[in-house]
């Protein structure tokens, strides 16, 4: 078991599982939080929350993307799309594509581990609930992988850094299935892209989320809490 890793957290149904599963497997680890000027940035206040109900460090980083980057989760002006069905444009990019997001957002874990010396980084990439994501593929992680131990202090020292893919292969079900098997809390985890705490259920997130606890025939965690009125 490794001292410490950190993980890129979003607080969402994969990076919560991913955050369980970093928990079993290094001896501590800390959140690495980034509020990109997303419109559902509520979802930086309930990782935090997350990660502190765990007992982890967590850190935000402001990383204001509005105005220099182009997606649906930054720019007012294009919405949110209405279901899975309508989510991709006419070359086949999502909407909600953030250029080249989990590259920068790698990087700067890269940056954040080497400045304490913590060389695991862990993501919560999935490939096959969102195929038309170019940056969630094990090949794009390891790429990267190989790209920080080039231009970092790993070059000369002979530390490595690994990035961790624990649920590249894994669709949403199956992924809720091991956090489950871990001990994972779902009841504050947002996936919708719309902002709020209670899900639209329409919105390609909250469609993929709703039809996996579906098919597992079992209640979301996170509308229990609501229905309870308990919120953040």
């Amino acid at each position: 078991m490794n001292s410490c890793a950190v993980i890129l957290f979003s607080g969402g149904i994969d990076s919560t599982t991913a955050l369980y599963w970093a928990l079993k497997e290094f001896g501590g680890t800390i959140a690495l939080v980034i509020d990109y000027s997303q419109k559902h940035r509520i979802e930086t206040r309930m990782a935090r929350k997350i990660a502190a109900m765990n007992g982890i460090d967590s850190h935000l980083l402001h990383l204001p993307l509005k105005g220099l980057l182009h997606s649906a989760l930054l720019d007012d002006e294009r919405p949110i799309p209405t279901s899975l069905a309508h989510s991709l444009d006419e070359r086949g990019v999502p909407f909600t594509y953030v250029p080249f997001r989990n590259g920068i957002f790698l990087a700067l874990a890269a940056a954040f581990g080497e400045s304490r010396g913590i060389f695991d980084l862990v993501t919560g990439f999935n490939r096959i609930d969102t195929p038309d994501y170019p940056d969630t593929t094990e090949a794009f992680a390891r790429k990267m992988e190989t790209a920080i131990n080039e231009g970092t202090s790993a070059r000369m020292t002979g530390k490595r850094f690994r990035v961790h893919t624990p649920l590249a292969r894994l669709n949403k079900k199956e992924i809720i299935c091991l956090g489950l098997d871990l001990g994972a809390d779902y009841s504050h985890s947002i996936s919708c892209y719309r902002g709020r705490e209670e899900p639209c259920r329409k919105c390609p997130a909250c469609e993929i989320r709703s039809r996996a606890f579906a098919e597992l025939g079992m209640e979301d965690p996170l509308v229990s809490r609501l229905k309870r009125g308990k919120r953040r």
